[in-house]
């Protein structure tokens, strides 16, 4: 059993400021997530809306009479969550629910007008986001990051 003294550090470019914990890749992934998230939240703070959120209309747009708890899933989010922030686009006025006609128990999502235009907005500073992040790496560089962090969650 391995022990947090048995960890072997990183070595690629040690901060000595940060002693032990410079070795650790969940460290590493911590604070890069911070850093997008704090830039996201910045390029998005004129439209008022999450990552969550434009995930899911991301979703519905691309999917029409997606259900919830098919989001949930696609998203890894509980669904307590998914139905706060569907509850939230509705009461915006950014999506519609209805019954599935092949389930009647299923709720299926679909997007307004002002639903679409606030996902046309959000792209844009999706692209912004993008492009600023994709700064930081050559394209094969960010193909192999993508690739490798997929090995994370998938």
């Amino acid at each position: 059993m391995n022990t947090m003294n048995d960890i072997e550090p990183l070595d690629l470019f040690p901060d000595p400021r940060l002693s032990g914990i410079d070795g650790l890749v969940g460290f590493h992934i911590r604070l890069a997530s911070a850093a997008v998230y704090q830039h996201f939240t910045e390029t998005f703070s004129d439209l008022g809306l999450t990552q969550k959120q434009v995930a899911v209309l991301w979703l519905i747009e691309d999917q029409p009479g997606i259900a919830q708890a098919d989001i949930g899933r696609r998203l890894k989010m509980d669904r307590a969550s998914v139905m706060a922030i569907v509850n939230r686009m509705q009461d915006r006025g950014f999506l519609t629910r209805g019954a599935s006609a092949q389930d009647r128990r299923r709720q299926t999502l679909s997007l307004t007008e002002g639903g679409r235009d606030s996902l046309r907005q959000a792209r844009a500073c999706i692209a912004e986001h993008e492009n600023w992040l994709k700064a930081r790496f050559s394209p094969a560089e960010t193909a192999m990051l993508v690739e490798l962090l997929r090995r994370v969650y998938v």
